[in-house]
């Protein structure tokens, strides 16, 4: 399910911000919910045909899978993995104008394939 954010002239805002997340059920890459390498490699992808600038990206092993937090000049980029159950979440936060963040979104859920996918834009600006 895809949800579009109200489109306003970029004059109008203050502050602009959208994040993207959801809820990736049944995830058929079962080989990148297991490797943070494919992980931070798609994230790199992603954040770039968004127009986003990676700053920094650290992982985590939890349990059977793994955290990724991407720092971005515009904000962050998440990925938490179980693949035990073939469930991720991301997250796509971006307060670039310039950016675009549903389709980075779009390019991580792509690679990982799920079987379903709940998502949403929340307009986190400021007019």
């Amino acid at each position: 399910m895809s949800f579009r954010l109200e489109q306003r002239s970029l004059e109008t805002y203050k502050v602009y911000g959208k994040h993207v997340y959801g809820n990736l059920i049944g995830c058929r890459n079962h080989e990148a919910l297991r490797n943070p390498e494919l992980l931070e490699d798609v994230v790199r992808k992603a954040a770039e045909e968004g127009n986003m600038t990676v700053l920094d990206i650290k992982t985590w092993k939890i349990g059977e899978g793994y955290s990724l937090v991407a720092i971005i000049l515009e904000s962050h980029i998440t990925i938490h993995t179980w693949p035990e159950y073939d469930f991720a979440t991301v997250d796509v936060y971006s307060c670039g104008s310039h950016t675009d963040p549903e389709k980075t979104f779009k390019i991580i859920v792509d690679y990982l394939k799920p079987i379903r996918m709940e998502s949403k834009i929340a307009d986190r600006s400021l007019e």
